[in-house]
């Protein structure tokens, strides 16, 4: 110990970065190896053409970029996943904190309500897939049935491309409300319930405390979830093969689909990479303009 104190200053402080550093090396080996690299080298892939029998790869430049401009699919795709993204996101947020603000009190029956609405998003994607055709199955699923006690004409679900996406978001919403709801009830958990009972001593209803407290300080949550769904919702391929195969007439065709098929079934990597780069950017200008919206807005306790 003695020593050690005769260290010079700098020395010390040197030593504890140092020590720092290699704390952090394990994560930062797993982030590099498994993050980094994977995005640099689909970065350089997708500046190469595709490597076939008689053509080995050579170099293209922004060829490939410039390609998905004049397919029609991709344009498709990536139009189908901002819609997708538009809509199942604030919806499934939203009712994830309905849900979060029903089961957030102590009443008869509430562990259970919460399981059930926590239940989907521990399902396989098989096991959803299933279940939901046995709601939009033609003539003989449930919502036909039931459209048929009003005398309305069966419905194509997922065979029709004007409902068919719409179709898959319902799935979506269903099967990840109940995934955010958890960080929106911990969130409230920890909210201190005299802010509560001092609104109730003054007559504050239930929706202004709310809107003037509970939600203010429910914003770093939202800013979290948000950014998590907004991931997911570009990310989604399991769902569309498990239920529409990107049909009909690719109206279910989401972007990350489309490189998957693109890579591993036409096997034009170049181009998926690519496509896989174009994501990328999508999803870092999304995180981006949500820290810079929402980040000022949000009171850490």
């Amino acid at each position: 110990m003695r020593t050690l104190a005769l260290r010079p200053a700098r020395t010390r402080v040197m030593s504890a970065q140092i020590y720092g550093y290699l704390l952090l090396l394990p994560a930062m080996s797993f982030l590099l190896l498994f993050t980094h690299y994977p995005a640099v080298a689909t970065l350089w892939e997708s500046l190469f053409s595709a490597s076939r029998a008689t053509h080995p790869a050579h170099f293209v430049g922004l060829d490939n970029y410039a390609a998905l401009l004049d397919d029609d699919i991709f344009i498709q795709s990536l139009w189908n996943t901002l819609r997708y993204a538009l809509i199942t996101v604030p919806l499934a947020v939203m009712l994830a904190l309905l849900m979060a603000l029903a089961v957030n009190q102590r009443l008869r029956g509430t562990a259970l309500l919460r399981a059930a609405f926590f239940i989907p998003s521990l399902l396989p994607m098989i096991a959803i897939a299933n279940l939901w055709l046995f709601f939009y199955t033609p003539q003989l699923g449930l919502l036909n049935k039931c459209l048929a006690l009003f005398s309305l004409p069966a419905v194509n679900w997922l065979g029709e491309p004007d409902t068919a996406l719409y179709s898959l978001m319902a799935v979506s919403i269903w099967r990840e409300a109940g995934f955010f709801m958890i960080f929106y009830l911990a969130a409230l958990q920890q909210i201190d319930p005299r802010l509560g009972e001092a609104a109730t001593i003054e007559g504050a209803s239930r929706l202004y405390f709310f809107r003037r407290v509970q939600w203010p300080l429910l914003m770093p949550t939202t800013l979290f979830v948000l950014i998590n769904a907004a991931m997911n919702a570009f990310r989604i391929v399991d769902q569309v093969i498990a239920l529409t195969n990107g049909g009909p007439d690719n109206s279910t065709s989401l972007l990350l689909f489309y490189i998957y098929r693109t890579a591993f079934s036409y096997w034009n990597l170049p181009a998926a990479a690519a496509m896989t780069v174009v994501l990328l950017v999508i999803l870092a200008a999304v995180a981006l303009l949500k820290f810079k919206l929402l980040d000022k807005r949000a009171h850490y306790q």
